[in-house]
């Protein structure tokens, strides 16, 4: 097993950082659209998609690269390192998951070119309210009307759901599960933002009465649902890696330059130790994060499972912790507006409540080891 990345990976990561650099920085790219409830579409989202990397995973005969999440990660990485808001991993993730695993050949040649191009943002709806992760019995119905289906129901904690122009539903289909493609502007369907405490991920409340959607694929969509999910997870736990990482950099050159009682703040054993607790941190979160992306590229679907979810155990309650060591590190000035450090520790949290409760996955990965 090879851990290298290879040219092409090294060449996309300096592609991706050149242009998060010079076309989207902190400030003022990041904090300009921090308020803002949506962020997409924009300049910025258009020069990633001629990079070709909002195709990455879709099939070479639709348009896209034809790639792994090894190299979705990449991109990924370098999108947390500057807690960029573009809806990167709900649609060249999510969306483009579920179509591929839950979609027929019709579907595919429908909307995978779209969502290659980056003409065409989707975002997958799965989560209910009350129901915490339970995606796999929804409480959201469709029904059959003429060649379309009818959806009532409610998803919360939609990621870029009012950037999207499809929203990809889960829904009881009598005694299957189903997945729906919902145009944005279709009647019946209304998109809420919904706020957040980190402003980079953009979340919202959508309210189905009615909307008219069609079908992706036939059969029970369970499996590709659940195969979605676990990349949707690694995605956010390998971004959590690339803002950890910078959260660790920045400080650590704080740690340098400032100067308490003649020294260095660096020089004290107390911020040794945080920085050394944040590097291990970042480590190990990233040998997790890429061995999952990994499972998922060339593993079993038992293995690219068990490996998602010991990704997720592991960072749920790493990531929070690892950001408010940094803050520490920064003392007062890190809990200030102006200060950069606390868009990253946002980043972290919001990334370790996406990724659900570390009891639950160390309750999964029990059950995998007894099975």
């Amino acid at each position: 097993m090879d851990f290298e990345f290879s040219d092409e990976q090294e060449q996309l990561r300096d592609s991706v950082r050149r242009l998060l650099a010079d076309r989207a920085p902190l400030t003022p790219y990041v904090r300009d659209l921090y308020g803002e409830a949506t962020a997409g579409a924009d300049d910025v989202w258009r020069a990633l998609a001629a990079l070709g990397v909002t195709g990455l995973l879709v099939p070479e005969e639709h348009g896209g690269a034809g790639m792994g999440m090894v190299d979705a990660a990449v991109v990924l990485e370098e999108l947390g390192r500057t807690v960029n808001p573009l809806p990167y991993a709900s649609s060249a993730i999510g969306a483009v998951s579920l179509v591929v695993e839950a979609g027929s050949p019709r579907e595919h040649a429908f909307l995978l070119p779209d969502l290659a191009a980056g003409s065409l943002i989707g975002t997958v709806a799965l989560y209910e309210p009350d129901r915490r992760y339970r995606v796999d019995a929804p409480v959201t119905t469709a029904r059959r009307d003429g060649d379309t289906w009818r959806i009532d129901g409610t998803k919360v904690h939609v990621a870029d759901g009012a950037a999207a122009g499809v929203v990809l539903v889960s829904a009881a289909a009598g005694n299957e599960l189903g997945v729906f493609a919902v145009q944005a502007d279709a009647d019946g369907i209304d998109t809420t933002a919904t706020p957040s405490v980190d402003g980079s991920r953009k979340q919202a409340t959508v309210h189905l009465d009615g909307a008219r959607g069609w079908r992706l694929g036939e059969g029970d969509a369970t499996d590709a649902i659940a195969r979605t999910v676990d990349r949707l997870a690694v995605a956010y736990v390998v971004d959590g890696v690339g803002a950890a990482a910078r959260a660790l950099e920045l400080a650590i050159e704080y740690a340098k330059e400032r100067v308490q009682f003649d020294r260095p703040i660096g020089a004290f054993q107390a911020i040794q130790h945080l920085c050394a607790d944040m590097l291990r941190v970042v480590e190990l979160g990233r040998a997790a994060g890429y061995y999952a992306c990994w499972g998922i590229d060339q593993a079993g679907p038992d293995e690219a499972h068990r490996s998602a979810t010991m990704a997720q155990a592991y960072a749920s309650d790493a990531f929070a912790q690892l950001g408010g060591s940094a803050v520490q590190v920064f003392g007062g000035i890190g809990f200030t507006w102006e200060h950069d450090i606390h868009l990253f520790y946002k980043r972290l949290l919001t990334a370790s409540l996406a990724l659900g409760s570390t009891d639950d996955h160390l309750a999964e990965l029990a059950a995998l080891a007894l099975a």
